[in-house]
């Protein structure tokens, strides 16, 4: 049997983001038995849901490694209803659940879904599709750069509506990537920047209680039982793991100290029980898949393909960056999960999503360019 069509897969980046989702499920189970057990009086309540949400992740990255990426583009206007859809439906009462003081959830039988996540691939690939469209005019902000943002800017109000500041940012910033790695001038881009802190600014500012979780941050010792209580708590957990942890399952913060040590701050749970060596597996892991995403993203000649590379890895990047900031106190705390490790069904079908896409778009490119070494071999050889 010939299996030399395995060689066109990117291992790398499968092994990777396998081993990145195992490590996430071990640490699901030992940051949420506590909890679980407190609250529903099943300590594998977290990592039974999290394992099937994990099931349906695998057959999904499966699928969208081997479905062509070019086909994403006939999918566009499918793929804008359904986001518009979506997140108008999250917020009809009766259907959309509230959870963390934002109603951004549907609940489906069992399960509850968050739109937002599918929304940030679903206008990654409207935007590279796009984007890739208007190279002969990109020059020119109103006929080139600006119609999409429009659709970016109603998909942001409509998120900020829930309201999930973190999750329109998030999109915000991969959409600048985009627009950049597209070719726009950079006074468009200096442009759109301000526009875009302008725009934070504007919603962090608008509710008393969301500046004031914003900036807490800067001084959580100022109210230790209210809005610092999360990250002082967190501050105690890697304080207490030092280099090598105090061993898997042994966190003391888990034990109902640390709100969310499953979720947003699992990371903390990861500190405090491997130390900095376990913390560090998961940052090298991320920058194996940021460096696999953007060697892909600069060798796909499809300008489609490279667009919608570079949008996914900054986009996983973007929500690294957010909830590494959050843990240590460095950024606010937005309520953005920890890719591929934090619990979350929506977050991790849609991250698995993500990179199976990328896996497809790097298997697409190897094949292309061994047909073209053997073009060049025969023209060669003739």
């Amino acid at each position: 049997m010939n299996y030399s069509f395995l060689k066109d897969h990117d291992w790398l980046l499968i092994t990777t983001t396998l081993l990145l989702t195992s490590f996430g499920l071990v640490m699901v189970f030992s940051s949420s038995y506590v909890l679980a057990l407190d609250e529903i009086g099943n300590m594998y309540h977290y990592l039974q849901r999290q394992s099937l949400w994990l099931t349906i992740s695998i057959i999904a990255f499966l699928f969208f490694m081997h479905f062509s990426y070019r086909h994403y583009k006939k999918l566009i206007p499918f793929i804008l209803i359904g986001c518009f859809f979506s997140l108008i439906l999250v917020l009809i009462p009766g259907i959309g659940v509230t959870g963390g003081g934002a109603q951004s959830w549907i609940g489906i039988g069992p399960f509850t879904i968050q739109p937002a996540e599918f929304v940030k691939i679903g206008i990654i690939i409207y935007l590279a599709s796009v984007y890739s469209q208007k190279q002969s005019y990109i020059d020119q902000f109103i006929k080139g750069v600006m119609p999409p943002l429009v659709v970016v800017g109603v998909i942001f109000t409509l998120i900020m509506l829930q309201p999930d500041l973190g999750t329109a940012m998030a999109i915000l910033i991969t959409t600048f990537f985009i627009v950049f790695f597209s070719g726009a001038k950079w006074r468009h881009l200096i442009g759109l920047g301000i526009v875009g802190i302008s725009l934070f600014i504007v919603f962090a500012t608008s509710a008393a209680y969301r500046l004031q979780r914003l900036t807490s941050f800067l001084d959580p010792f100022s109210d230790p039982y209210d809005t610092g209580l999360q990250l002082i708590q967190s501050y105690i957990a890697i304080a207490h793991g030092g280099l090598s942890g105090v061993g898997l399952g042994h966190s003391v913060q888990k034990l109902l100290y640390l709100p969310e040590p499953h979720t947003d701050f699992i990371l903390a749970i990861i500190a405090e029980e491997l130390g900095i060596l376990g913390v560090s597996f998961v940052l090298v892991s991320y920058g194996l898949i940021l460096f696999k995403g953007v060697a892909i993203g600069t060798r796909c000649k499809d300008l489609f393909g490279s667009l919608l590379a570079f949008g996914i890895v900054f986009q996983i990047s973007i929500q690294v960056i957010f909830n590494v900031g959050a843990v240590t106190g460095l950024l606010p705390i937005t309520g953005i999960p920890l890719p591929l490790v934090s619990s979350g069904g929506s977050s991790l079908l849609v991250t698995m999503i993500s990179i199976g896409i990328l896996a497809n778009i790097s298997k697409h490119t190897k094949r292309l360019r061994k047909a073209q070494l053997r073009d060049e071999a025969k023209l060669q050889a003739s």
